[in-house]
């Protein structure tokens, strides 16, 4: 396994930043784009007839596209894990209100209601394995928001070949499932056809073929963002154990061959064992190829001449997921504003965050944890003003209003405001 180090701040680091950054070309891929547009397109003017060629071609499947029910045994030890997760997930989503805004003044009401969505495709992956996880973090916010029709949207081989997935879906009571997967599911539930009907916003994450139709329909839908390779960053300290931060790294690096895990640390010390530690661990495990690809291509160590350098190149990462494993974990967690999620302390791997702990795994990635937020209850509602002056309160406001419309050219914008001025009125 070759990994790359280097010292914060040199001119390694910022050429592995300038690494890590390019990898969101996979985004913006010319074919993943291309094939995105052609089923928006097919599936657009042919509806089901064109969906059906997509289905088969791309999901090798044929006959209806809506699921019909499908016993779905589990094992006792997956119900009980799926039981811990729903509960910790309701009891954090569940505190996401939206209260609105509520401002009475002059006799007038002005007000933001919180409206939930009245529908949502939610896209489960179900490539190199069903992402049942997925299905609970994308359907459950949608219904503590009130989304009254959810529906699910994932390829043939996963609704039929995992119960899980099909346990989950129907504990979460989702009753319209769609087999279909890649950019046509996408292209479908954006346009809809007589078959599928389309909805307002497309949530979850899916391949470079997903990310690409969610980009083309970004405007004749809603969706929660555009997910690339997955990511994780580790900042440890001397004190911390290298057998974790070890295998919190690998269990990023597992997901994908494109995904990033990087170490940067204020020990030597520590880098070297944990370097060490990855190639041991790397040894044994099942996903090693993939995982020791990943390393090789964008993982990384880095030690840091400060925690003050530490932050700085942690910052401009803005990785997806964020652990800290220092003497001073929770505080120093502060430090940072640019993370999908921080994972602060030894106990808190970011695996729990995938699965149990509470929080949303659907996380900004690619560096847009600058701007962008985890999924959220936020993300199913829309924010909608009301405003009701009174007469007194439009009267007064009539003149002021005449003046902006005269700035900005626009007579009869002046005009409607006049109508409720006083000298108008009478």
């Amino acid at each position: 396994m070759r990994i790359c180090k280097f010292r914060i701040p040199s001119r390694q680091a910022r050429a592995h930043l300038d690494l890590l950054a390019r990898r969101s070309r996979s985004l913006f891929d010319g074919e993943a784009s291309a094939v995105a547009l052609r089923a928006l397109s097919e599936i657009r003017r042919g509806g089901d007839r064109a969906l059906g060629r997509w289905r088969e071609r791309y999901d090798g499947a044929d006959g209806p596209v809506l699921a019909a029910p499908k016993p779905a045994r589990v094992s006792p030890e997956f119900r009980e894990a799926f039981a811990t997760a729903l509960s910790r997930l309701t009891a954090f989503h569940s505190l996401q209100e939206n209260r609105g805004a509520r401002l009475r003044i002059a006799g007038s009401l002005i007000e933001e209601r919180i409206v939930p969505l009245d529908s949502v495709g939610v896209y489960v992956p179900g490539g190199e394995a069903p992402y049942v996880s997925t299905a609970l973090m994308t359907i459950l916010p949608a219904r503590i928001a009130g989304v009254p029709r959810i529906a699910a949207a994932t390829p043939p081989s996963a609704y039929d070949g995992s119960a899980e997935l099909r346990y989950a879906l129907a504990r979460l009571g989702v009753v319209e499932v769609y087999r279909m997967g890649g950019a046509q599911a996408i292209a479908a539930l954006a346009v809809g056809t007589p078959s599928v009907r389309r909805v307002a916003k497309i949530v979850g994450p899916g391949n470079r073929f997903v990310t690409a139709a969610k980009r083309l329909v970004s405007g004749l839908v809603g969706i929660d963002g555009l997910a690339g390779p997955t990511e994780v960053a580790i900042f440890a300290d001397a004190s911390a154990d290298p057998e974790r931060v070890a295998a919190d790294l690998l269990a990023q690096a597992e997901h994908d061959v494109s995904a990033a895990a990087v170490l940067v640390t204020t020990s030597a010390p520590l880098a070297r064992r944990v370097e060490a530690a990855l190639a041991r661990r790397l040894g044994d495990l099942p996903t090693r190829q993939r995982a020791a690809r990943s390393l090789e291509r964008y993982g990384a160590i880095g030690v840091a001449a400060s925690v003050r350098d530490a932050v700085a190149y942690l910052e401009e990462f803005a990785p997806e997921h964020l652990g800290i494993q220092t003497r001073r974990s929770l505080e120093q967690a502060r430090l940072f504003r640019r993370a999908g999620t921080v994972f602060a302390g030894e106990a808190s791997s970011e695996v729990f965050g995938d699965y149990v702990a509470g929080t949303n795994h659907v996380l900004p990635t690619n560096g847009t944890a600058r701007f962008a937020s985890a999924l959220s209850v936020r993300d199913f509602v829309r924010r909608m003003p009301v405003v009701s002056l009174s007469r007194r309160d439009g009267e007064a406001l009539a003149e002021p209003a005449r003046v902006w419309a005269r700035v900005e050219g626009l007579p009869a914008h002046g005009a409607a405001a006049a109508l409720r001025g006083r000298k108008e009125r009478r």
